[in-house]
């Protein structure tokens, strides 16, 4: 009798809420629990520069000042990927003050504390694949690829490697993703590029490629379009393009959402509209591929903020 009341006991405790999935399932093989919806939030931006005016004004008013006003955008997203235009080394800066249209002027380095203020932002991936991350050589290549792991921060676009490793494999919530990246200064060859991009595909992961490319301030090339498609076409789902410093068209092309420049992120340029106006995009993936697109225009401000568009009009 005990025995049968311990047993019966035991069965209403397993009927109480918050305990009645598990013993069910167990007990009756035939229920199966929901399946997981497996969907993932990726937030990607252009170009982004933590030198010259943007170093002075992040010095005044402290180093998360630059990014202080997207924090809505970037900090729920379970990844945030952009471009980082520049070395992360503890050399001094040489464009801080710098005269405008000289060699210094476009030489970049940014503080060696930059990578943890990517990190508290959920920038937890970014691209180094561009033309200013030699600006101090392979000793600022390697000194931002210390920092950046001790981080926490992701890469991808490393010249020092060969293009078939260029690639950063990543699981997000069970979905396999991978970055590539294609750069007109440290990109080998495109048919590289494009068999890296099949492969990764082919393999059953979600493929973005992030490039670095074409003209500045112009609209984009045949060039880009002829190397977009064949991404496209090779199976990814995404391409993203920054270095241009505007806003570009974007086009749907073989099942590819193509965004040819997303403009500038973080960037001192002011002068007019097209370079102070950059686009954030809040892609939401599922296992197989693109799922939504939201497109989150923003301004970059003359003290150093880039804030939502929307909040400053």
């Amino acid at each position: 009798m005990t025995h049968w009341l311990a047993g019966m006991i035991a069965m209403l405790i397993g009927l109480l809420p918050g305990t009645l999935s598990a013993p069910i399932y167990a007990v009756n093989p035939g229920l199966k629990p929901p399946e997981k919806i497996e969907e993932v939030v990726i937030v990607f931006g252009g170009d982004m520069m933590f030198d010259r005016d943007i170093r002075r004004k992040m010095a005044l008013n402290g180093e998360d000042h630059a990014l202080s006003c997207v924090d809505e955008v970037l900090l729920p997203a379970d990844l945030v990927v952009a471009n980082l235009e520049g070395p992360i080394t503890s050399n001094p800066s040489m464009s801080l003050g710098s005269v405008v249209g000289t060699p210094e002027n476009f030489t970049f380095t940014f503080p060696t504390s930059t990578a943890g203020m990517l990190a508290r932002h959920n920038i937890l991936l970014v691209n180094i694949g561009n033309n200013h991350i030699m600006n101090f050589g392979r000793s600022g290549l390697l000194e931002t690829q210390s920092l950046l792991d001790k981080a926490g921060v992701a890469y991808f676009g490393d010249p020092d490697k060969p293009e078939e490793e260029r690639v950063e494999r990543l699981e997000i919530q069970g979905i396999p993703f991978s970055f590539v990246n294609w750069s007109d200064w440290t990109s080998d060859k495109t048919d590289h590029t494009v068999a890296q991009v099949r492969k990764e595909a082919e393999a059953g992961r979600v493929t973005v490629v992030y490039t670095h490319w074409g003209e500045e301030y112009v609209a984009p090339t045949e060039r880009m379009r002829a190397l977009a498609h064949s991404f496209a076409e090779a199976g990814a789902v995404l391409v993203v393009g920054s270095h241009p410093h505007v806003v570009q068209e974007n086009e749907l092309y073989a099942g590819a959402h193509i965004y040819y420049s997303l403009g500038n992120f973080v960037f001192d340029q002011y002068w007019n509209e097209e370079v102070s106006t950059g686009l954030l995009l809040r892609v939401k993936f599922s296992k197989d591929g693109v799922k939504g697109i939201e497109e989150l225009p923003i301004k970059i401000h003359r003290d150093g903020r880039t804030c939502l568009l929307e909040d400053v009009q």
